[in-house]
């Protein structure tokens, strides 16, 4: 383990792994994901192995070995952690996000200097005022609950009001050994709906608000996945001024990495 210091003092911890020549890669979890997650690390390795990327993998501020800022929840400072890890890459980096990650990559990629190229797997913007739109209130219930700890109710209520899954499902979870990884990080989801929230409403994407992605995008999505998300990663890629869409076959939003990482090697080894 690694660690760099974030603008604002939030000590941002992150593993280094491999050491190739064809570039380097940040990898970004989304809501409830973490460094050490069997996902991230398996994608890290395979990234490493398969295409010679130098990775590195990290826990967003608020989970795992990094720090918090409770209380604050700007996605300011997840960019500006961002920037630091790009500056311990050497100053150049691609950016690979998944979910709400996603998300955070592509407006990271509007301000962070040395961004060279950016993948986002599944971004949950909601465009269709059909599919679930978030309360407006959510700040105002998820950030006491927060405060007090709850951790169980605060992972029952993001699941639930800010992603949309059925509450059976999510109480059949409860029932998992999952569910305390989930709890562990339940405390971060205040710094996911800071980077979502303008961006779940069931409006369609501003083109405007992405005009200042230079750098080459790869929008992916699965074909098991949600037809929510299929809309949003399409709306992604044509609001992005360089961006292309693939859908990945035997793929839903837990995705498996020996699909999911030959897209992104391929991409990135591709991308100069």
């Amino acid at each position: 383990m690694q660690t760099v210091t974030s603008a604002d003092g939030t000590t941002i911890a992150y593993d280094r792994v491999g050491d190739g020549t064809a570039g380097t890669v940040i990898l970004i979890g989304g809501a409830f994901s973490y460094r050490e997650y069997t996902t991230m690390v398996e994608l890290a390795q395979t990234l490493a192995t398969d295409f010679g990327l130098t990775v590195l993998n990290y826990d967003r501020r608020g989970r795992g070995d990094s720090a918090d800022s409770p209380g604050v929840y700007d996605v300011a400072n997840e960019i500006a952690d961002i920037a630091a890890l790009v500056e311990a890459a050497g100053g150049q980096a691609a950016l690979f996000g998944w979910s709400s990650g996603a998300a955070l990559a592509l407006l990271a990629a509007r301000e962070v200097a040395g961004v060279t190229a950016v993948v986002a797997f599944e971004p949950p913007f909601v465009v269709d005022p059909k599919d679930h739109v978030p309360p407006k209130n959510l700040a105002d219930k998820l950030h006491p609950m927060i405060a007090a700890d709850k951790r169980n109710k605060t992972v029952r209520y993001y699941m639930t009001k800010a992603m949309g899954m059925p509450w059976l499902m999510v109480s059949a979870m409860r029932l998992t050994p999952f569910w305390k990884n989930l709890a562990a990080t339940s405390n971060s989801t205040a710094h996911d709906w800071a980077v979502m929230r303008p961006f779940m409403l069931g409006k369609s994407l501003d083109p405007a608000d992405w005009s200042e992605v230079k750098v080459p995008v790869l929008v992916l999505t699965g074909d098991r996945t949600s037809p929510m998300l299929t809309r949003g990663a399409k709306a992604a890629a044509a609001a992005l001024p360089d961006a292309t869409f693939a859908e990945l076959p035997g793929v839903s939003h837990n995705p498996k990495i020996s699909i999911l990482a030959p897209a992104i090697g391929d991409f990135l080894t591709a991308t100069p």
